[in-house]
């Protein structure tokens, strides 16, 4: 680095001495031929003339040695400090403005985005261990319940009801574990756009019934009370598959944490622009801050219900409602139940 630097700075002196003598060697040109000198005078003067320009081109050397150092030298390596801090993990770096975070050098403008991405990559890398430990300690929990049931059953002792039991501990571990899997690779393509919207225009009150459907053995054996009110003729385009993702994961919650002779309701209506539909149920409710932080991977706001879920099924409604280009909303208190509304476009040229 130094051999090149030492190259680089001979190169710009002889270019300095180069541009110099030209200009001086044209200005003498002109000027002398507006005078009479004979060749003496000229010969004596070639090495004063010889002298200034390199004195002029050291000058200017220097001027531009400082210049550089200043205003190229000293931005480029902070600017490459902070970009090492990050390569070695140290995602709380934020580069140091030369003139200011309003300033319309370009350097400073560099640095702008810099800090942006690093600061984008600090999010991304917190996300990343958070998943990943919220992952292990998901899959601990069913890991270690089948652990121990699995050994129980090794009791030779054991009666018939006890294992009967035991087995059907497992099997609900084991899909837990399988339901939380799937979940993940999902997410994993839905958040990586492996999943593009297959979009076909269909009856959305008859998809949201035949979900409904689907969990009948759940309110009956509950003993709660269905409430529907849907509008009839409601045509949306949209991903049909992706959304029926949504209503399960959607009606699951709703009889879920709705206790046994309570009342979960449905309702769609929409306009000519738009679709609405809601679940309401009289379950257990939520905090407000839970409710700001129900769509995020894992968040579970009531430990007491841990074992009944992943905290990803409304992580994935999320993700599904924006790549179908709509909106979701909640609103609970404690103690009295929770209503999801969804809005969607019904035509995706609308």
């Amino acid at each position: 680095m130094r051999g090149r630097a030492k190259i680089n700075g001979i190169w710009q002196f002889v270019v300095f001495f180069l541009l110099i003598a030209f200009v001086v060697t044209c200005n003498f040109l002109l000027f002398l031929n507006s005078m009479d000198l004979n060749e003496t005078a000229v010969r004596d003067a070639a090495p004063v003339t010889f002298v200034n320009i390199l004195l002029l081109t050291v000058i200017f050397g220097v001027f531009d040695a400082i210049r550089r150092k200043q205003m190229i030298s000293k931005p480029v390596k902070r600017i490459q400090s902070g970009i090492d801090r990050v390569i070695k993990g140290d995602f709380s770096t934020r580069i140091e403005y030369i003139y200011g975070e309003n300033s319309e050098n370009e350097f400073d403008m560099i640095i702008t985005g810099l800090n942006q991405m690093i600061e984008e990559l600090s999010g991304v890398e917190t996300l990343r261990t958070d998943f990943i430990a919220n992952v292990s300690h998901e899959l601990k929990t069913p890991l270690a319940v089948m652990q121990n049931y699995g050994t129980l059953l090794q009791n030779p002792e054991l009666n018939e009801e006890k294992r009967i039991e035991y087995g059907k501990a497992i099997q609900e571990q084991t899909k837990r574990l399988s339901n939380l899997v799937m979940n993940i690779l999902k997410l994993n393509k839905l958040e990586n756009q492996q999943i593009y919207p297959n979009v076909e225009k269909y009856d959305l009150g008859e998809q949201i019934c035949e979900c409904m459907l689907e969990f009948e053995s759940v309110w009956e054996e509950k003993e709660i009370e269905i409430d529907v009110d849907m509008a009839e003729e409601i045509q949306v385009e949209a991903d049909k598959e992706l959304l029926s993702l949504v209503w399960n994961n959607l009606l699951s919650n709703a009889l879920k944490f709705t206790d046994a002779g309570g009342t979960v309701s449905l309702s769609l209506h929409g306009d000519d622009a738009f679709a609405y539909v809601q679940v309401k149920d009289t379950g257990c409710g939520m905090s407000a801050e839970t409710g700001n932080n129900i769509f995020k991977k894992f968040y579970q706001g009531d430990t007491s219900h841990a074992t009944k879920g992943n905290g990803l099924g409304l992580a994935l409604v999320k993700r599904v409602i924006d790549i179908c280009g709509g909106e979701i909303a909640v609103s609970s208190k404690l103690g009295e139940g929770s209503t999801f509304t969804v809005k969607l476009r019904r035509n995706i040229n609308g």
